[in-house]
């Protein structure tokens, strides 16, 4: 097998050119310098080989992965996919390389620095899906439940199983500021779609009114004397906040006689 230094793969993006990627490195006996998206603004010193999707070479990939790593191997390369991993394409293929060699207990090898730094991305994939699932705020939009998240990592695939579930009769839809991309759904229907730009209406009276009977249960349950800062910070990372209502502290906000009269209504 040859180190083909000068050698870029260009393809487009999708999770099956990737595998028409690993195809063409086992058909041509080279395994190239980096592997990028078409649409990639990186700049390289190198021409680039662009690589065709072609979806019986990405189905043979595929199907050849259970029977040599393990169903868990193809888990754990989906979700490699959707890192902010820099080069993941090219860790994935050296992963597969290194699992067709060694078979299920390439998951296991983490004194290898390819299986070690995909494990390490993936498990700070999973860890960001998981905080979103409790840090996640909704606001409501004609009728429609609209959140806005700012990850590093592709995770609408793994938030929409969980929020499927959780409002099944509801309509929402959760907008990725940092890869345009929008999970929308309505009842037993979702998808993912490319999303540039995304602008919310002003909130109505009644969308303040329950930001600020949200703000107030937050400071409410607070433990003054026990207030610390940092561990909050840790449990609760600052760069989450943006879009969490408790600590949006804007003036626009209802007044607090207008908050009383509207928790009048509300009896």
């Amino acid at each position: 097998m040859l180190d083909r230094p000068e050698l870029i793969y260009l393809y487009d993006g999708t999770f099956a050119g990737l595998l028409c990627c690993v195809f063409e490195s086992y058909a041509q006996k080279e395994i190239p310098a980096d592997i990028l998206p078409l649409d990639s603004a990186r700049t390289t010193l190198w021409p680039g080989k662009e690589i065709v999707t072609d979806q019986p070479k990405a189905d043979r990939v595929l199907v050849s992965i259970p029977p040599q790593m393990g169903h868990e191997a193809l888990d754990f390369l989906r979700h490699a996919f959707l890192t902010c991993l820099p080069q993941k394409e090219r860790y994935m293929l050296l992963f597969l390389r290194l699992g067709y060699r060694h078979g299920p207990r390439v998951m296991h090898m983490l004194a290898s620095d390819v299986v070690h730094t995909l494990d390490k991305s993936v498990r700070h994939l999973r860890r960001e899906s998981h905080l979103l699932k409790g840090f996640l705020r909704f606001s409501v939009f004609n009728q429609v439940l609209v959140g806005e998240i700012e990850p590093k990592n592709h995770v609408l695939p793994l938030l929409a199983d969980h929020f499927r579930r959780r409002y099944p009769e509801e309509y929402f839809l959760i907008f990725d500021r940092t890869h345009g991309e929008a999970l929308v759904y309505r009842p037993y229907q979702s998808a993912i779609i490319a999303l540039d730009e995304f602008v919310l209406p002003e909130p109505d009276e009644r969308e303040l009114f329950f930001r600020d009977l949200w703000r107030h249960f937050y400071d409410a349950i607070e433990i003054t004397d026990r207030h610390n800062p940092r561990c909050r910070m840790s449990q609760m990372p600052k760069r989450y906040w943006t879009y969490m209502t408790e600590f949006d502290r804007s003036p626009k906000r209802l007044g607090e006689n207008k908050l009383n009269i509207e928790r009048q209504k509300l009896k």
